[in-house]
């Protein structure tokens, strides 16, 4: 009965954060309702005993993306001011399509046997994964890794060659380390 009750909670504050998400007018109010609808789904699948995809979420998409987002939106200067103008184009239409796929949903729920099995003991995930990992995955895993390193390193790659082409374009001589790029393209357009 506990179980439930939370469960309904963490639905209502994922839905009611993904509402505030998508019709929200102010973008900074949208971004901090994406904090509630993500711990909404990682407290959804505590519940299901999903531990290692619960962390998984909590990590990448609160530790990481989530940040990432706040970050970019709090340091544009003037995107609080910001106001999304959203047309209502179509409205009768999807509220139409949106009420008939409400009651066929519910419709389904109300007219499936649901067959309720035996308690079930749940035991940690994490445990099996990470043994997986560096056991019969580990060759997958390590190859999946020397490739998230790589693109890593790209990455660096292309911003340190951003940074001197815009340096030496500012300077309008050579970048740091003698790297002239205005030369080369001077020189390149003369062959």
């Amino acid at each position: 009965m506990v179980a439930q009750a939370i469960f309904y909670l963490l639905a209502a504050l994922t839905v009611g954060s993904s509402a505030i998400v998508a019709f929200s007018r102010n973008i900074v109010h949208s971004t901090f309702a994406l904090l509630g609808a993500f711990m909404g789904v990682v407290g959804i699948y505590v519940l299901l005993a999903a531990d290692f995809v619960a962390m998984v979420q909590l990590l990448v998409y609160v530790g990481g993306i989530l940040v990432l987002t706040i970050f970019a939106v709090m340091l544009t200067q003037g995107i609080a001011d910001v106001r999304i103008s959203n047309r209502a184009v179509g409205r009768a239409p999807a509220l139409i399509i949106s009420a008939l796929a409400g009651v066929l949903m519910i419709f389904a729920v109300y007219k499936t046997p649901w067959h309720q099995g035996a308690r079930v003991i749940v035991n940690p995930t994490t445990y099996g994964i990470g043994n997986a990992f560096l056991d019969t995955y580990a060759l997958p895993f390590e190859l999946a890794s020397i490739d998230v390193r790589l693109r890593c390193a790209c990455h660096r790659a292309a911003v340190a060659v951003g940074a001197r082409e815009r340096l030496a374009d500012e300077r309008g001589v050579g970048g740091p380390q003698g790297y002239d790029v205005v030369r080369c393209r001077k020189q390149a357009a003369n062959r």
